[in-house]
C-alpha cells in the first residue's frame, strides 16, 4: 500500500471517529446538526483544495473499500444461505 492511500484511510478513519464523537457527545440535536453541516463544508472545501493525484488515490481509496465490502458481505451473505 503506498503512502497515499495509508494517508487517505487514516484521515477517513479520523473523519469517522470525529463523527461518532459529535453523535455521542452530550449536545442537542440542534447543534449536532449544525457541527456535522460545518464539517461536511469544510471537508468539502479541503478535498477541492487537494491536488487532483491525492483525490484520484483517495477516490481509488473508497472504490477499493466499497470493493472489499461488497466482496466480503457477497460472500457472507453466501455462507449464511448454504447453512
Amino acid at each position: 500500500m503506498d503512502d497515499a492511500r495509508i494517508w487517505m484511510a487514516f484521515l477517513a478513519g479520523a473523519a469517522m471517529g470525529a463523527g461518532v464523537a459529535l453523535l455521542t457527545a452530550p449536545q442537542s440535536g440542534r447543534e449536532t446538526r449544525e457541527k456535522l453541516a460545518g464539517g461536511v463544508r469544510g471537508g468539502v472545501d479541503r478535498v477541492r483544495a487537494l491536488p487532483p493525484a491525492v483525490r484520484e488515490a483517495a477516490h481509488e481509496a473508497g472504490e477499493a473499500a466499497s470493493k472489499a465490502f461488497r466482496t466480503a458481505y457477497e460472500r457472507e451473505m453466501h455462507h449464511d444461505n448454504q447453512g
